[in-house]
């Protein structure tokens, strides 16, 4: 295994040469996760990992969701069922058949994610094929034990300066105090993600509804109890160190409903009678709702929208959620994010963050978007699109519109914590190639590239989220 020292930079001549540099000024920066779905219990109760399948495979869905489209069962990587149902909970075995079909993964994002953390976090040094599995199993089974690989050593060799959980609005979030009560230096915050409670057509909405009241003392049968509830909810995330909120609708669909008319959708909400539209609808009015709370109590609000969540019924039903079948699909926010805009968005104490799965809005209506309204920012490429050339794309299509300062710098957004540094490294590379670039065509001045890579770095994000 030889990881290219130049790999995402410029392929030759002064632009390599300058990417280099920018790189050497960049590479050892603390790193920022503001958003991302690592689990608060590592942390809190830093065991070691169980083994390398539970660490590599079955939680990365973009692992086992390129396998799958290959025709290698679920069960047989070890995803566990929703029925309880029999699935492979041999590590060994499931490595050797994710090793297997590691050529499925050449030229992806996983691929270079996976290199770099099999060489640079576990040492190794050979490629892994079926010939290599149980050598590279042994190896990293036999790192998992020792203390530098549990959770808190890695976190502090990672150079992770502050890491974002997400958590529902009906977590207690007891992982999150049992690391503060812990002593620990780590900063590992929370961020409050209410879909559960805000989407109709979340399962159990109306019992989650009745919950939160139950957790904040709320009356939300009603649509002032209901909102109050959220604000008190949003509070105790705060205690919790969390900067920010986070939305992933459907669509970017935004209301400004009066508040009678939002207090009737919310009640057939709850009565289970609203219709797709209308679910669209109270959701919209959530949003700005949520973005006049974040101008009270200072959370940055991210909107994730255009995923067509669990596209196949049957793994859902198989497999529960966020099982490899979420799908991107066209998104609209000239139009959609229009009222909350005419609301709040000339607000200077306001940040929204957007997201898009849908590179066709990026340079037409998100970078127009982003470098008028005060109250915007553009979050990086997201998702499917969290790759070299999709980093690329979304720096040449909003750069000339918004700007970089529009921008948040890195989100890595992942559940697989050695692909945090990993992910990390990528989009400083592909950065400064951009920036290297840019120079060398004419286009920004030298010293003026080692101020940006800084900022899109480590300046941007912690200004973003306030961190």
């Amino acid at each position: 295994m030889d990881l290219n020292p130049d790999r995402l930079l410029p392929l030759s001549g002064v632009a390599r040469m300058l990417g280099r540099a920018l790189y050497d000024t960049v590479k050892a920066l603390p790193i920022i996760s503001p958003h991302g779905h690592t689990d608060a219990r590592w942390f809190a109760e830093n065991e070691p990992f169980p083994d390398p399948a539970q660490l590599f495979v079955t939680p990365d869905h973009y692992v086992f969701r390129m396998l799958f489209s290959q025709g290698v069962p679920l069960e047989q990587l070890g995803v566990p069922r929703v029925d309880g149902g029999k699935t492979e909970t041999d590590g060994r075995k499931i490595w050797r058949l994710f090793a297997r079909h590691f050529h499925l993964l050449r030229g992806t994002p996983s691929r270079l994610w996976l290199d770099h953390a099999f060489h640079e976090v576990f040492g190794l040094s050979v490629r892994l094929s079926e010939a290599t599995a149980d050598a590279a199993y042994d190896h990293i089974a036999d790192c998992l034990v020792r203390p530098e690989f549990q959770p808190r050593s890695l976190f502090e060799r990672f150079g992770i300066e502050v890491l974002s959980t997400t958590e529902s609005p009906l977590d207690d979030l007891r992982w999150h105090a049992a690391i503060r009560s812990s002593g620990w230096s780590g900063r590992v915050i929370t961020a409050y993600r209410p879909d559960p409670v805000v989407d109709p057509e979340f399962e159990g909405f109306a019992d989650n509804v009745a919950r939160f009241g139950e957790i904040t003392g709320e009356d939300t049968a009603t649509w002032a109890g209901y909102l109050a509830a959220h604000r008190v909810r949003r509070q105790f995330f705060k205690e919790f160190g969390a900067t920010s909120t986070d939305h992933g609708h459907p669509t970017a669909r935004t209301e400004d409903l009066p508040s009678e008319e939002a207090s009737r959708l919310f009640a057939r909400a709850l009565a289970g009678r609203c219709s797709a539209e209308e679910a669209d609808r109270f959701r919209g009015q959530m949003l700005t709702e949520m973005a006049r709370m974040s101008i009270d109590d200072g959370l940055v609000l991210q909107i994730h929208p255009g995923s067509f969540r669990n596209h196949s019924s049957e793994i859902a039903a198989r497999f529960g959620r966020d099982k490899g079948f979420d799908i991107p699909t066209r998104t609209d926010y000239v139009r959609a994010l229009s009222p909350l805009l005419q609301a709040v968005g000339t607000d200077p104490r306001l940040t929204i963050i957007l997201f898009t799965l849908d590179e066709t809005t990026v340079s037409r209506e998100l970078a127009p978007l982003a470098g008028a309204y005060p109250a915007l920012r553009l979050g990086p490429a997201w998702w499917f699109f969290d790759s070299p050339e999709g980093m690329r794309r979304f720096r040449e299509a909003t750069t000339e519109t918004a700007g970089f300062y529009n921008t948040v710098g890195f989100n890595d957004d992942t559940r697989a914590f050695c692909s945090i540094p990993a992910r990390h490294d990528v989009a400083r590379r592909v950065d400064c190639a951009y920036l290297a670039t840019l120079v060398a065509s004419g286009r920004l001045a030298e010293d003026e590239a080692f101020e940006v890579i800084h900022d899109l770095t480590y300046g941007l994000v912690k200004k973003a989220y306030r961190l």
